[in-house]
């Protein structure tokens, strides 16, 4: 009784974001007994439309750790801690980097030519201040991102593994579901571009739709809350596939990302196409 107070106390306390987080954060992987498929969960449209908005709003679920039960199965606590730490510890170090590069932006920054060749960067002396901005660099477009994205994922991912009913009549998005769909879908598309985590989140797409085909061997559905969420995702990926067909022959952003994986970031072509014409 008193685990359930607390738990009760939490949820009062917590906002939107927190709601989800739970959620996310108590889902498990494996199978789904027939008495967890039975109890469908309807469609959070409080939940969604709170996290749509949050997320366009701070540029992140930030208070993604609060817990709240809208899962019927729980993540190991172990699991739990290390992805909240590891999450706050990633959006720390990306939001300082981020803050000094948006500082940097007003100086005359290009975020389409590399830290090196900045007309503001690369005069610099002594000369060992450009290794200093390379650094922060690293730590908020590499370090910081993984360590931000990859719990924010998998946690994605752990929710999405409970979003199943043995109903068919039941896996279907009602209509508010639908009009967040839109949203939600670009929210995740300036993530995956901005971020630079395609190779990411094109592994969770693929391993949500293995874990789709997998239950439908089973007889198991995705419920309304996996449909919005596998539709999200299915939009976000046609988006960025739209996005880098556009700028597939931009010689300068094929010059800023020369990998085999070319997604351009928002913010580069902004400052390469836009601001340069004011």
């Amino acid at each position: 009784m008193e685990a359930t107070r607390r738990r009760q106390h939490l949820g009062a306390a917590g906002g939107p974001g927190a709601q989800l987080g739970a959620s996310f954060l108590q889902a498990r992987h494996g199978s789904v007994s027939a008495d967890e498929a039975a109890r469908t969960a309807p469609f959070h449209l409080d939940l969604w439309f709170y996290f749509t908005l949050q997320n366009w709003v701070l540029d992140f679920g930030r208070p993604i750790a609060m817990l709240i039960e809208r899962s019927p199965r729980t993540l190991p606590r172990s699991i739990t801690y290390v992805s909240i730490i590891i999450f706050i510890m990633g959006a720390s170090i990306h939001l300082v980097g981020d803050s000094v590069n948006h500082r940097l932006l007003f100086s005359g920054y290009q975020h389409h030519l590399s830290v090196r060749e900045n007309p503001i960067i690369k005069n610099l002396k002594p000369e060992t201040l450009i290794d200093s901005f390379e650094l922060l660099y690293y730590y908020d477009e590499y370090l910081g991102h993984c360590m931000w994205y990859i719990p924010f994922f998998l946690i994605l991912f752990m929710y999405f593994s409970g979003c199943f009913t043995a109903s068919k009549a039941e896996s279907l998005m009602p209509g508010p579901a639908l009009l967040l769909v839109a949203p939600s879908g670009l929210y995740y598309w300036y993530l995956v571009t901005e971020g630079q985590i395609f190779i990411l989140f094109i592994f969770t797409f693929f391993a949500m739709l293995a874990l789709v085909l997998h239950q439908k061997r089973k007889r198991l559905f995705l419920d309304s809350n996996g449909l919005f969420l596998f539709s999200s995702f299915a939009l976000t990926l046609l988006l960025v596939a739209l996005w880098v067909a556009w700028l597939w022959n931009d010689p300068v952003l094929r010059k800023k990302y020369p990998g085999v994986i070319y997604v351009p970031e928002p913010w580069a072509f902004y400052t390469l196409h836009v601001s340069s014409r004011h």
